[in-house]
């Protein structure tokens, strides 16, 4: 079978001969660059529509390209399901037992027989257990369960972020996203409402709008705030009391208040920050499949976190620099609903944006659908690839079609024929039409390493995450005596010690209380000509009294995420205080622990920097060492895929030169071969007819016989020369044939040590530290910050800040 682990290529599977419709031995490659014009997927049930997608997904893996899979159905946690060893034992948890009581079997029977049936389909398609360890290892697989604990959490609601500069300083995108998030936030409330006409759809925007030209971000805390109190005068030329009372806002604040307070809701508002980023890449800066499972929820909490995602990544994709190579994929296995048409739900004009924008930034949209008569082909007529298996109905075809034409642009377009190849799609085949080749390809689908038992349960995406728990956070309040778990009022303080609140996020229930820390707050200056460093930061931490005599060990300290200007100077009314000690509550105190703080700045607190002597590239004062590793690696690739690109061209033309010698070499072949043939019947000719006339007595041995005897024989000797014309034309062949060989061997050694050369995940960085200048260190403040929390029965305590 070909070789397909070919740097920048996607192994898809093998081409279908045209003629006999039988598989042939070439692998389709799929040139990872071209996925950055994007890709479609249209196939009915049952088409293998969600095999192809997972094995493009492992693909991508196999090239270190992240990917984010918003999974509508629950299939796409398959990917987890990879078992190297191929064993009975490894498939057995995860195989149907209805499926086992059908085929007549025991679960382990069953399992064992799944087993074989992977590896020989493996085999078949050339690939094996190594393959399948080379794709765990490669990435990060995790699935997310928004609003639920099955999988691992994403908090979606605990902030509306700002938006990064990029954004807010491209009007339509910027305005999309504020859209979107008003739009999303009213959704989950039952509030369908249109950007032009609604009211709380104008107010959640405002709002939004004004907060975020601050740079400042909210929560949902705050945005119930400031939808009682707005920070807006007037709307348009109308007072805002006018076009939205106090009591009508009051209400709209109490939908989303009760939204808090509802069973369950708290499941939104933990787990990780919706981070683009995050979802991408691991904080070590490996590469991450983030499959957003959203299977469980509603339609309108559908709705709301898809469009909350595509926001967010719009976001991202904003902040980051232009490439031609692929940066990174996302995948959405059912599009339907999402961008239909005729209506224009929020995530309409997010996914076009996508479409039309994301190709300049390498992120690469697969939109996978059985409905193709419910997508906006307008939009996709952006998409430079279609991937198009078994349909349903002719008028699902002729949408198709209808797509593809428009897709063609101008270009000629031969309708019959894929009429008949639309006709001819069968499980698992597709016709692959891409833009940057000269043709369409019909091909079956490679066997995935993924195990495809179908959609997971959510008892089974609980086991899958379960070496990824969330636990809630415990202190010393758990572990108060019984009688002493009653939060106690503020502590009296000596004049002098300075007091912040950390702000707290309602939630409308739930018993509120302040626990204390020590504050530290300092600015540093980092500077160092030589790495172009010139950083001036705030310091910002809390760190917890330790027991009588209290010392404050500033070196477990922890950073608040905040800065000074957000802290609160006034308490929450109604909240309860945790103990604070003695020592804690004296002026005195607090000049021993400020030396201690700047003793801990000076010999604890310094810039990393990351350098990389292969690329010749060092990290930036605020480039974490993951974010780094990032770029090194879309570098790399970057400068692979040039590298790749200026090797196959100069091959290119030896293997060009060699080919047209092959094809002379062949034409004197022919020619020889005709010659030497027509020589020996000659000659044959010749000998047989001065033979025959001698025996049958027709003719003595006269002298002319003789001589056209001789003459006969003399021939066979030429014959026998042009026989030898004949094998030296062959060897020649082979000969070329074989530098041929040579040739490609060599151009794959070299692509091979590319590979070896462009792989920047195991260098070891050099770390080079840099200390900030005493001289510009200047310290705000240390005193005593309350971060707030909300307190269980049981006694934990989980953040409320």
């Amino acid at each position: 079978m070909q070789d397909f682990e070919k740097l920048g290529s996607f192994y898809l599977g093998r081409r279908v001969d045209d003629d006999t419709q039988k598989l042939r031995d070439d692998a389709v490659l799929y040139d990872a660059r071209d996925l950055t014009t994007h890709a479609v997927i249209i196939g009915m049930t049952g088409s293998g529509k969600t095999g192809l997608g997972i094995g493009l997904i492992e693909e991508a893996v196999m090239d270190n390209v992240p990917v984010i899979a918003i999974d509508p159905k629950g299939d796409m946690g398959n990917l987890l399901l990879t078992f190297p060893k191929l064993d009975g034992a490894s498939f057995e948890p995860w195989v149907d037992s209805q499926a086992a009581t059908t085929a007549g079997q025991s679960t382990r029977e069953f399992a064992a027989s799944q087993a074989k049936l992977w590896r020989d389909g493996l085999k078949k398609w050339g690939q094996d257990g190594k393959r399948i360890a080379t794709l765990k290892s490669k990435a990060d697989f995790s699935i997310y369960t928004p609003g639920s604990s099955a999988g691992a959490p994403v908090s979606v609601l605990r902030s509306f972020d700002a938006p990064p500069a990029a954004v807010l300083e491209d009007p339509d995108i910027y305005r999309d996203k504020v859209s979107a998030t008003a739009t999303g936030i009213l959704n989950l409330v039952g509030i369908d409402a249109d950007p032009i006409t609604s009211r709380e759809h104008i107010l959640l925007s405002n709002i939004l709008d004004h907060a975020w030209r601050e740079s400042r971000s909210l929560d949902l805390g705050g945005l119930i705030g400031a939808i009682q109190s707005p920070p807006i005068e007037r709307v348009g030329v109308m007072d805002l009391d006018a076009f939205f009372p106090a009591k009508d806002r009051f209400a709209l604040a109490m939908r989303l208040n009760n939204l808090l307070g509802a069973p369950g809701f708290d499941a939104w508002m933990k787990g990780e920050p919706l981070s683009t980023a995050g979802l991408l890449y691991t904080p070590a800066g490996k590469p991450r499949v983030s499959i957003m499972s959203i299977a469980h929820l509603d339609d309108a909490q559908r709705m709301f976190f898809v469009t909350m995602l595509l926001a967010d990544i719009i976001s991202w994709m904003r902040a980051q620099p232009g490439t031609g190579s692929l940066r990174a994929v996302l995948y959405m296995d059912e599009i339907f609903g999402y961008m239909p048409p005729t209506a224009n739900p929020p995530s309409k004009r997010l996914l076009l944006t996508l479409l039309k924008q994301a190709r300049a930034f390498g992120l690469g949209l697969v939109l996978s659908t059985q409905n193709p008569v419910d997508l906006d082909y307008k939009g996709l007529s952006n998409t430079g690839t279609w991937f198009i298996g078994r349909l349903q109905t002719e008028r699902d075809k002729l949408r198709v079609m209808e797509g593809l034409e428009g897709a063609a642009d101008g270009a000629r377009f031969d309708k019959a024929r894929m009429e008949r190849v639309l006709a001819g799609l069968g499980k698992r085949r597709f016709l692959l039409h891409n833009v940057h080749e000269d043709g369409d390809v019909v091909f079956n689908t490679r066997w995935a390493m993924s195990y495809l038992p179908g959609p997971l349960t959510r008892a089974q995406v609980k086991t899958l995450m379960a070496n990824k728990p969330v636990t809630g956070v415990e202190t010393a309040i758990s572990k108060m005596p019984k009688g002493r778990r009653k939060p106690l009022g503020p502590p009296i303080v000596e004049p002098g010690v300075k007091q912040f609140y950390v702000p707290a996020r309602l939630r409308g229930d739930g018993e509120l209380v302040y626990q204390p820390r020590a504050l530290g707050v300092a600015d540093l200056t980092f500077s160092n000509a030589r790495y172009s460093v010139d950083e001036t930061r705030q310091l910002i931490v809390g760190a917890d009294f330790g027991a009588p005599p209290v010392v404050v060990d500033w070196a477990k300290s922890a950073p608040l995420g905040i800065t000074l200007e957000d802290l609160e100077t006034e308490p929450l009314d109604e909240v309860g205080y945790l103990p604070l000690a003695a020592d804690g509550t004296r002026a005195k105190s607090f000049t021993g622990f400020e030396k201690l703080f700047k003793r801990w700045i000076k010999t604890d607190n310094v810039l990393n920097l990351y350098r990389s002597k292969v690329f010749k590239l060092v990290s930036t004062a605020r480039e974490t060492e993951g974010d780094f590793r990032v770029r090194l690696q879309m570098t790399a690739t970057e400068q692979r895929d040039v590298k790749v690109a200026a090797l196959r061209q100069k091959y290119a033309t030896k293997i060009a030169t060699l080919d047209e010698r092959l094809r002379k070499a062949n034409q004197t072949l022919e020619k020889e071969q005709e010659q030497a043939s027509q020589k020996k019947m000659d000659s044959l000719l010749g000998a047989g007819t001065a033979i025959l006339g001698v025996l049958l007595g027709r003719k003595k041995l006269s002298a002319t016989s003789a001589t056209k005897m001789r003459r006969a024989v003399s021939g066979f000797g030429s014959s026998r020369k042009e026989a030898g014309d004949v094998q030296r034309a062959k060897e020649t062949i082979a000969k070329i044939e074989q530098t041929i060989e040579e040739t490609a061997a060599r151009l794959q050694e070299e692509v091979d040590k590319l590979e070896l050369k462009f792989d920047v995940s195991n260098e070891e960085l050099q770390v080079l530290t840099i200390k900030p200048k005493s001289t510009d260190t200047f310290i705000h403040v240390v005193g005593i910050v309350w971060v707030p929390f909300y307190r269980a029965k049981d006694g934990k305590l989980s953040p409320a800040a």
